[in-house]
């Protein structure tokens, strides 16, 4: 069931807490980045370590989350979820997990404040840059704590960059995928592929990317961006062009008002999805 966007007043100070506090967590993940264990020299100790880094940095972010906003609840890649799912915190404390264990950069933290399904605050924090992406429903999206803007009139699908990410989640749809990849390569300038669907979608609010799709993504990943991408005016749907929903779509089309048609042209023609 889609639901209209709640209308929960969010106190200035909450969004400042909720900075501070990612800024917290990226601290301690970056004692860990790219620091093997005493004593290790193997992959499965490496291992350890980044699981004990992803179930750390969610404890940090339930205990400092939840008691910002009365009544929210919780649900976080690492605990899944506890209390109210009307009103809840949704939390990736780690996106890009494969890429923080190889000691590649591109790794974040995702928060969101879900209201009847809708996000309404989001946060993505990059603690190897320091960056900032954050955003409440009505008041824009802000980098670094600079209002921004994301919308060229001018572009067209043949000047955009796409990212995606691989569907290891999905083999029932790697074929499609791939037959999509060739297409939208075609499309546009080219196609990147980060490993952090959070940095994606947070880029792609930015202007800096002008289209992404990828297919069974949870909300914990992208919550946070999609709120941003509406702030800024792109277009986020389901390969039938409809508005996404985080909870039930399975594929994700992002991009900008000027780029979507074509774009969602080349996925829903590659794409036959089963829910």
């Amino acid at each position: 069931m889609r639901h209209t966007a709640g209308m929960l007043t969010i106190a200035p100070d909450v969004m400042d807490s909720c900075i501070r506090l990612v800024k917290q967590v990226g601290r301690f993940q970056m004692k860990h980045f790219r620091s093997m264990p005493e004593g290790a020299d193997d992959m499965k100790a490496v291992r350890e370590t980044v699981s004990f880094v992803d179930v750390e940095s969610e404890k940090i972010l339930m205990d400092g989350l939840l008691p910002m906003v009365d009544g929210a609840g919780f649900f976080g890649e690492e605990s899944g979820k506890s209390g109210s799912q009307d009103l809840v915190w949704v939390v990736d404390p780690l996106d890009g997990t494969t890429n923080f264990l190889s000691g590649i950069d591109q790794f974040c933290v995702s928060v969101a404040l879900v209201e009847n399904g809708e996000p309404i605050l989001g946060l993505v924090y990059k603690p190897i840059s320091g960056e900032v992406f954050s955003c409440v429903h009505g008041h824009g999206v802000f980098y670094n704590g600079s209002r921004t803007r994301a919308v060229h009139p001018s572009i067209t699908a043949s000047d955009a960059l796409f990212v995606t990410g691989f569907p290891y989640r999905s083999p029932d749809v790697t074929t499609q995928f791939f037959k999509a990849a060739e297409d939208v390569l075609m499309l546009g300038r080219g196609i990147r592929r980060s490993g952090s669907a959070a940095l994606d979608v947070a880029n792609l609010s930015m202007g800096w990317f002008q289209g992404f799709w990828e297919t069974d993504l949870q909300p914990y990943d992208v919550a946070a961006g999609i709120l941003m991408m509406r702030e800024n005016g792109l277009l986020v749907t389901n390969q039938n062009g409809e508005p996404y929903d985080l909870f039930a779509d399975r594929l994700l089309v992002a991009a900008m008002p000027e780029v979507h048609p074509a774009f969602l042209e080349v996925i829903a023609r590659s794409y036959s999805i089963e829910e």
